[in-house]
């Protein structure tokens, strides 16, 4: 799902929310997580997830074209970790889920 489809799936949903709304609403929720993300906080959504900021180690890796090694700065990576309840809900019925 794209954030164009998720817009049109929540205007759909409520319909008493004008697209405009929606567009706004959206685009403010993923504004605010990621400002979060950037000050170092962790943002918890029950149910759904959390969103938090990894570190990497700077490290020594190696060009796939050519094999030179090259210098990897450290850097920061946003990492998701799925909630409880999202989990759950993605396994229900999988026959592939091992008890």
């Amino acid at each position: 799902m794209t954030k164009s489809e998720l817009i049109l799936r929540l205007a759909e949903l409520r319909p008493h929310l004008l697209q405009r709304d929606a567009e706004r609403i959206v685009t403010t929720v993923f504004e605010e997580i990621t400002a979060a993300l950037a000050r170092g906080d962790r943002v918890e959504l029950r149910g759904f997830g959390a969103f938090s900021v990894k570190r990497r180690e700077s490290r020594v890796g190696r060009n796939p074209r050519t094999g030179a090694s090259v210098n990897v700065e450290e850097k920061l990576v946003p990492f998701f970790k799925t909630g409880k309840q999202l989990r759950e809900r993605l396994n229900q019925g999988n026959p592939q889920q091992s008890s």
